[in-house]
C-alpha cells in the first residue's frame, strides 16, 4: 500500500551518503529540502546523487530551496555552545568581531537602536532568554535568564511584541533564488514573509515550471493569509517560528484554520518543526509525536517534514520510516471512513476548476482506480490533488520540472512522457501508461483529464471514463 501524503527531509551531513540518500527514497521521502540559511558548498554534488537515485527508483523526486530571508540571527561566536549562565551579564552589538562568552554581534543597528530596557530578546528559536537591563548607543546589555544556555553561531533572534516590517527579498535571496534555478530546485520556499509582496517578487525571478511554498511564520503573515493562499503555489506551517510569535498553545488552531484555508482554496499545504524532534538522539518516536504526525494527516496536509531529524540526527531512516508508518495507518482509517473527510472546495467561477471538480464524485466509485491527468503546467495535477478523490492519481506532463514540482502533492504520482498531439495519441499515452500502473486492471475504470488543444497551459476541458481493455 502507497502512502499518499508526501514526506520531505532536509538534507544535512547525517544523509549526504549514497547508501542514506537511496534508504531515505525507498523508505518514504517524496522531497529533499536544501537550508540556505547554512553552508550549500558542495549540494550540488548531493543532487546529483539525488538525480541518480531518481532514475534508478523510477520515481521523481522534488527538490526545495529554502532561503534564509530576514530571519533575525546573531553573528559567530568562538568555540559554539558557549556556555552562559543564569543571571549572566551578556552584551549585544554591532561589533563584526567574533562574539565569546560576553558579548555576540547582533547585526541591525536599526533594531538595536529601538530597544528599550525590558524587551526580550529570544534566541535559538525561543530556546534562551536575555532581558534587556540598560543601552548605550548600539551596545545593549541583558541578562540571560535561561538554565542551562549555550549560545552558537548564526543563531535566530526573536523579540516578542516588536514590530518589524520586511517586505522585499534580500540580496542574499535572490542570489540564492538564482543559485537554486542553476540547481535545477522545483520549488522555492519564502521564509519570514508577511504579505503577498515576497511572493509576487519572486514569480518575477523565477521560471514557471518553479512552485513557491509561503512559510507562514508571524503573526502579519496570518493577517493577510488570504492574499498570501492566493498568490502562493503551497504554504508550509512553520511552527517554530509561529509559537514564538503568537505563544505556543495558538499553534494547534491555526494549524487546523490553514490547512482548512488552504483546501478550499486548491492549494497544498505542508506541517513542519519537531515533528519526531525526540528521534534526532533516540531510535523511536514519542507517542505524542506520532499523533501529532497522524493529527496533521486528519486535518488534511499534503505534506509533512522532517528537519534536524534527517539533516544531522543519529536516526534518520528510522524517522522516515516511523512518519510512513503512522501515515499508512492513519490514512487507512481514513479511507474507511471517507464521508468525514471530503474536502470542500471554492470553485469561484473558474471555469476549468469546476470542470474538474466533476471529477471528484466519479473517483470515489471504487471501480475507479486512476484518475490520468495530462498537465503541461502543473495546475491540474494541483486542482486533483485537492479534491483527495479515493482513486490514484497519475500526472503525465512532458517537462520533467513539473513532474518534480507536483510530485510533493499529495496522492500524485508523476510520469515524465512526450505531450499528446491529439485525441487518438491521447489515448495510445494513456493507454501505455495504464499497461506500467500495477494496480489498474483489465475491465477497471481510469478517468482521464486533458486540455484541448493540446500543448496550451491551463486549458483542461475534457473529460473521459476509460474502461480498461476497451
Amino acid at each position: 500500500m502507497e502512502k499518499k501524503a508526501k514526506i520531505i527531509a532536509t538534507l544535512g551531513p547525517a544523509i549526504y551518503s549514497d547508501i542514506k540518500l537511496k534508504q531515505l527514497v525507498n523508505l518514504g521521502v517524496d522531497a529533499f529540502r536544501i537550508n540556505f540559511s547554512h553552508n550549500t558548498d558542495g549540494i550540488n554534488k548531493i543532487i546529483a546523487k539525488i538525480r541518480r537515485i531518481e532514475k534508478s527508483s523510477n520515481k521523481k523526486i522534488a527538490l526545495i530551496a529554502d532561503l534564509q530571508g530576514v530571519k533575525l540571527r546573531v553573528g559567530k561566536i568562538k568555540k559554539d555552545n558557549q556556555r552562559i549562565k543564569y543571571n549572566q551579564k551578556y552584551i549585544f552589538d554591532t561589533k563584526k568581531e567574533i562574539g565569546d562568552h560576553s558579548r555576540i554581534n547582533f547585526p541591525y543597528p536599526k533594531i538595536l537602536k529601538r530597544l528599550k530596557k525590558g524587551n526580550k530578546i529570544l534566541i535559538d528559536d525561543g530556546k534562551f532568554t536575555f532581558v534587556v537591563t540598560n543601552k548605550k548607543g548600539l551596545v545593549v546589555t541583558t541578562i540571560c535568564k535561561s538554565q542551562n544556555c549555550y549560545m552558537q553561531s548564526n543563531k535566530s533572534i526573536h523579540i516578542p511584541n516588536f514590530d518589524i516590517t520586511f517586505n522585499k527579498l534580500t540580496s542574499k535571496d535572490k542570489k540564492d533564488i538564482k543559485t537554486a534555478t542553476k540547481l535545477g530546485c522545483n520549488w522555492i520556499a519564502l521564509s519570514y514573509l508577511q504579505n503577498e509582496k515576497l511572493i509576487l517578487e519572486t514569480r518575477k525571478l523565477i521560471k514557471k515550471d518553479i512552485g513557491i511554498i509561503s512559510k507562514i511564520e508571524n503573526r502579519h503573515a496570518l493577517k493577510n493569509i488570504i492574499k498570501i493562499i492566493k498568490a502562493t503555489d503551497s504554504i508550509m506551517i512553520a511552527r517554530g517560528d509561529l509559537a514564538i510569535d503568537i505563544g505556543h498553545s495558538e499553534v494547534p488552531k491555526v494549524q487546523l484554520s490553514l490547512i482548512k484555508k488552504c483546501s478550499q482554496f486548491s492549494k497544498s499545504v505542508i506541517v513542519a518543526t519537531q515533528m519526531l524532534e525526540s528521534m534526532i538522539e533516540n531510535n523511536t518516536a514519542t507517542r505524542a509525536e506520532i499523533n501529532d504526525i497522524a493529527t496533521a494527516i486528519f486535518q488534511g496536509a499534503d505534506t509533512v517534514m522532517l528537519s534536524a531529524e534527517a539533516a544531522i540526527g543519529k536516526f534518520p531512516t528510522q524517522a522516515v520510516s516511523t512518519m510512513t508508518q503512522t501515515i499508512l495507518s492513519t490514512e487507512k482509517y481514513k479511507r474507511q471512513h471517507i464521508e468525514d473527510f471530503k474536502n470542500s472546495i471554492i470553485s469561484n467561477k473558474d471555469p476549468v476548476k469546476s470542470i474538474l471538480l466533476s471529477v471528484k464524485d466519479i473517483a470515489y466509485n471504487p471501480d475507479v482506480k486512476a484518475i490520468i491527468v495530462f498537465s503541461n503546467s502543473g495546475k491540474s495535477a494541483k486542482l486533483v490533488s485537492a479534491m483527495r478523490p479515493a482513486a490514484k492519481i497519475v500526472t503525465i506532463s512532458p517537462n520533467v520540472n513539473v513532474c518534480r514540482q507536483v510530485s510533493l502533492l499529495w496522492g500524485v504520482q508523476s510520469i515524465n512522457s512526450r505531450d499528446a498531439n491529439g485525441w487518438k495519441d491521447m489515448m495510445s499515452i494513456s493507454r501505455e501508461i495504464i499497461k506500467r500502473l500495477k494496480f489498474v486492471n483489465k475491465n477497471d475504470f481510469v478517468v482521464i483529464t486533458a486540455g484541448l488543444p493540446f500543448g496550451k497551459a491551463g486549458m483542461t476541458n475534457m473529460i473521459r471514463l476509460y474502461k480498461v481493455g476497451t
